[in-house]
């Protein structure tokens, strides 16, 4: 539904227009006032947006739309996080945008969970990283430990043939 929405409506510092940003959002409705001064941090994170902000929500190229998406969510200064494939079709500039707003936001205290297609870009963002392996956890270690084996780990756990295995 929020595709509709201009990025005025959706960022809008006014009451009302806050009001239905936090709203469609799935805020609740005695919560839009505590988070209303966030939707600017939102617009500092992802300064491209504000030259966008009478552009409906749904014309945004992929990017941007992630951009609002996270910038959105990040307004409302979650404790946790939790993101599947933020790269997923997009150019690597805006990944690396994406995934630096994501780190500034644990380095406020957010805890995160990302799923991601490009472990060797995530890890260079993440503190630690857990491979998961048949539904369960098979490798556990920081960022900087996993990053310096990930050609083994992929090797094990990423590669075609292991992914076959799974299959039988």
């Amino acid at each position: 539904m929020w595709l509709n929405l201009t990025l005025e409506k959706s960022y809008s510092s006014t009451t009302a227009g806050h009001f239905a940003f936090m709203t469609l959002s799935g805020a609740h409705p005695n919560r839009c006032f505590q988070a209303q001064c966030d939707a600017e941090m939102a617009l500092d994170l992802f300064p491209e947006l504000r030259n966008r902000i009478d552009i409906k929500a749904g014309l945004l190229s992929g990017g941007e739309q992630q951009m609002l998406a996270l910038g959105r969510v990040l307004a409302r200064r979650p404790k946790l996080l939790m993101v599947d494939e933020l790269s997923l079709g997009l150019a690597p500039l805006v990944v690396r945008r994406l995934l630096a707003a994501v780190r500034a936001a644990v380095d406020e205290g957010v805890g995160v969970l990302l799923v991601e297609q490009h472990p060797r870009l995530a890890l260079r963002y993440a503190d630690h990283a857990y491979v998961m392996h048949r539904g369960r956890i098979s490798h556990s270690a920081t960022a900087e430990e996993t990053l310096a084996n990930i050609d083994e780990i992929e090797r094990t756990f990423m590669s075609t043939s292991a992914a076959g295995a799974d299959q039988h």
